[in-house]
C-alpha cells in the first residue's frame, strides 16, 4: 500500500528527534527574523534596537505556528480559544528567551567590534542564545502533555 504525501511527510517528521525539529523551525524562524530586521532597518528606517523588537512579533508567531504542527503536533490545542491561550503562553515563554536573545544582540551591536557588531551577526548570536531556554520551556509550559 502506498502512502499519501502528507502521511509520508508526517511519518518522516515523527522520526526526527523533537529538538532537531524545534531547531529546524528555529532556523526557518531565523530567516524570517533576518527578513524582518531588513524590513525594519532598510524599509522602515528604524534604529537597530526597535527593528529587532519588530522581528520578535512576527517571528514568534511564525515559529509558534510551525512548532505546533511539526514539533508538538500531538500536544497542540485544537479549538480557537485553546489556540489563543497556547499562542499567548508561547509568546510569554519566548519573551524570556527574547530577553536572553536581545541582551546578546544589544551587547554585540553596542560593544562588539568588526563583524561582531553587524546587526545580522548579532541577531544570529542572540537567536542561538535563546534557543535552549525556549526548547526546554515550550513542551512544559506551552504545549503540555500529549492529547
Amino acid at each position: 500500500p502506498s502512502l499519501s504525501l502528507p502521511a509520508a511527510a508526517g511519518l518522516i517528521v515523527t522520526r526526527i528527534p523533537p529538538f532537531l525539529r524545534f531547531a529546524f523551525v528555529g532556523a526557518l524562524g531565523f530567516l524570517v527574523d533576518l527578513a524582518m530586521l531588513w524590513v525594519g532597518l532598510d524599509l522602515l528606517g528604524l534604529d537597530v534596537y526597535l527593528a529587532r523588537l519588530l522581528c520578535f512579533a512576527v517571528t514568534v508567531t511564525f515559529t509558534w505556528a510551525l512548532n505546533r504542527h511539526l514539533t508538538f503536533g500531538d500536544r497542540r490545542a485544537r479549538d480557537l480559544a485553546g489556540m489563543a491561550r497556547e499562542w499567548l503562553k508561547f509568546v510569554s515563554v519566548n519573551a524570556i528567551g527574547l530577553a536572553v536573545n536581545y541582551a546578546v544582540y544589544a551587547a554585540l551591536v553596542t560593544w562588539g567590534e568588526g563583524w561582531l557588531a553587524s546587526p545580522y551577526v548579532a541577531a544570529g548570536c542572540g537567536s542561538i542564545a535563546g534557543l535552549g531556554f525556549n526548547y526546554l520551556a515550550s513542551p512544559r509550559l506551552v504545549f503540555g502533555a500529549a492529547r
